[in-house]
């Protein structure tokens, strides 16, 4: 089957039940895909499906072949440099053992795209069912009102 993965297409040799999460880690060598709980319930597996948050521990790949597929290699290839959630999540410095942090930055990302400007509990809300171990929710909040921040300076120098 043919999968489309960051803005390239792919031939997988899977099937159509294969959870997309496997597809991306162990077929295509595409690991920032965390596995977390394996049940959807941590978030660190979230990609991007057509623009929106999904847990790729859940979604078999069967459904997939005519959707686009986002996962975190490409947030800083597709915009020429770090993303503002990337860069914000540096300078806030969110990470503490980082195994969570591509399903939060991917959520982030989601959110600034739909709501620019977020509200604390919008941001609360969006990121709500992303789990952190170590517990910088605090941060991962700060950095996301960087990041928009962030991203609208880049569009009023654009």
């Amino acid at each position: 089957m043919k999968l489309k993965v960051n803005e390239q297409i792919h031939e997988i040799q899977a099937t159509d039940d294969t959870p997309l999460l496997w597809v991306l880690r162990d077929h295509l060598e595409l690991t920032g895909t965390k596995y977390g709980c394996g049940t959807g319930l941590c978030g660190a597996c979230t990609v991007h499906i057509d623009g929106e948050t999904a847990r790729s521990c859940l979604m078999p790949v069967g459904g997939l072949k005519d959707h686009a597929i986002t996962t975190i290699e490409h947030l800083a290839v597709k915009a020429g440099a770090l993303t503002p959630v990337q860069q914000a999540w540096l300078d806030v410095d969110v990470a503490q053992c980082g195994y969570c942090q591509s399903g939060q930055v991917m959520a982030a990302e989601a959110l600034l795209a739909k709501t620019p400007n977020p509200t604390d509990a919008e941001i609360d809300a969006a990121m709500q069912g992303h789990v952190c171990r170590c517990g910088t929710y605090e941060r991962i909040r700060e950095a996301i009102h960087l990041a928009a921040t962030l991203g609208a300076k880049r569009e009023v120098s654009a």
